[in-house]
């Protein structure tokens, strides 16, 4: 056996991405960059890596928004209970405008699509899995916040329906350091068989 050249170090563990591949952004929105009670502050630290994939196929892109309740106490029990605690961050107390793709990628949509969701799971509530039906869809690439919330629900649901993953290890974020590492090492080690890790610009190097 030789010494690994750069491109098998380089390639993806499953092949290239093709057309049937699809970038999907979670929660990239001005409620979790601004100073707000959610604030992600490392959000701005991985958004050019983001930005990169989002560009390089807007077209192939879909971003989510978390949408939270309208008023304080909304919702069905653990969610009432929930947004009574975070009162502050109903849209009557935000605004309408803070659910919004920032800036830097909200300008990718269209021809980006975007799915709005009132839960973690993009999967229950929202068009997604049909919008990927449309598109013969087999391959996600994941990117956005938080590592250990609502990337973790996208990633389990996905897991579910077969899909295979890629995730942009430099182009997640959380508001907790502790928890976003955590959880990188429960996807790598405990779900390696089924989902990928890669850097974006491994990612964009394999993707045709």
């Amino acid at each position: 056996m030789g010494t690994p050249t750069p491109a098998d170090t380089d390639a993806l563990p499953n092949g290239p991405l093709d057309a049937a591949a699809v970038h999907l952004c979670v929660d990239m929105q001005r409620l979790f960059a601004e100073q707000t009670a959610w604030h992600m502050p490392w959000m701005a630290r991985v958004l050019p890596r983001v930005r990169r994939l989002a560009e390089r196929f807007p077209e192939r892109t879909i971003f989510t928004r978390f949408i939270p309740a309208r008023n304080p106490g909304e919702g069905r029990g653990c969610w009432k209970r929930y947004y009574e605690r975070w009162a502050c961050m109903t849209l009557e107390q935000l605004g309408e405008d803070m659910v919004a793709l920032v800036p830097d990628l909200a300008s990718f949509a269209p021809p980006a699509q975007v799915v709005d969701k009132r839960v973690y799971s993009p999967w229950l509530e929202s068009s997604l899995e049909q919008i990927l039906r449309e598109r013969r869809a087999d391959t996600l690439v994941i990117t956005g916040g938080e590592t250990d919330v609502c990337v973790l629900a996208t990633v389990l649901g996905a897991l579910d329906r077969g899909y295979r993953m890629v995730l942009a290890t430099d182009g997640l974020c959380s508001s907790s350091d502790e928890t976003h590492d955590a959880m990188l090492t429960l996807y790598q080690q405990r779900f390696g068989q089924q989902l990928e890790t890669a850097t974006t610009d491994q990612i964009l190097r394999n993707w045709t």
